[in-house]
């Protein structure tokens, strides 16, 4: 397995860096542990509710969304991944899952095995506790989603969610200065802050007009983002990253 700046290894440490301090051993250990790289097509279920899986995956390349669906059919996404993250994390403690997890764009997935979770976790205490703030992490962003989703207007809703894109991929390193890559449609945007495909329509283009957000192709710029920021009413101490600059 490479450690190429993109690779799996380098971005689980990359991302857990950024939220917990790891030392040289600690970090050769997880550079050691056996990932299984899958490529996954886009609108692909990864696990559903109610699966009992044996392993947990990383994201190495593209989106995942986690989301549940009403009894009719409709779809509420609770959170997008970027690369470095393990979004079924808590499989590892809870036997049976209670959402669906899924691919947003074509996805470069590597699964862990739990025992191997488990092992390494027995060994590294430390690796433990980041794996442990990891899952208190997604807690704090699916509290700050219910505020976004139930208290903020459309706007600022979408403001938030693109403020929270750019911290999280800028702490990966996967966000140049303010620009960054956001490959989703309209009618996932929709199923995350909460409105209709035309009213995320009418938020972009507001927002666009603003000069809030420039956008070519699936590339955004974010042209001021202090002015975002205060638009959003975005504070990133929910996301409880290690390094200030990140999030400046």
């Amino acid at each position: 397995m490479t450690a190429g700046p993109h690779s799996p290894h380098t971005l689980m440490i990359r991302k857990l860096e950024s939220i917990f301090r790891l030392s040289t051993e600690e970090k050769q250990a997880l550079h050691d542990l056996p990932v299984q790289l899958q490529l996954l097509k886009a609108d692909q279920d990864i696990v559903r509710i109610g699966d009992s899986p044996s392993q947990c995956c990383l994201l190495v390349e593209g989106y995942t969304c986690v989301y549940k669906l009403t009894t009719e059919g409709k779809r509420q996404i609770v959170a997008f991944y970027v690369p470095g993250d393990m979004p079924d994390l808590q499989s590892l403690h809870l036997k049976v899952l209670d959402n669906s997890l899924a691919t947003v764009t074509p996805c470069t997935v590597g699964f862990i095995q739990h025992e191997d979770l488990r092992r390494i976790c027995d060994r590294y205490p430390r690796i433990t506790a980041a794996l442990w703030r990891e899952t208190l992490v997604d807690a704090s962003i699916f509290r700050e989603w219910v505020l976004n989703v139930g208290r903020r207007d459309a706007f600022s809703r979408m403001a938030h969610l693109l403020c929270e894109f750019r911290v999280k991929l800028k702490a990966v390193g996967l966000a140049e200065d303010d620009t960054f890559d956001l490959p989703l449609t309209q009618g996932e945007l929709a199923d995350a802050i909460g409105t209709s495909n035309v009213h995320v329509n009418r938020v972009l283009q507001d927002l666009r007009a603003k000069d809030l957000i420039r956008s070519k192709g699936t590339q955004v710029t974010i042209p001021d983002w202090e002015k975002l920021k205060a638009v959003a009413g975005f504070d990133p101490l929910y996301l409880h990253l290690e390094s200030e600059e990140v999030a400046a």
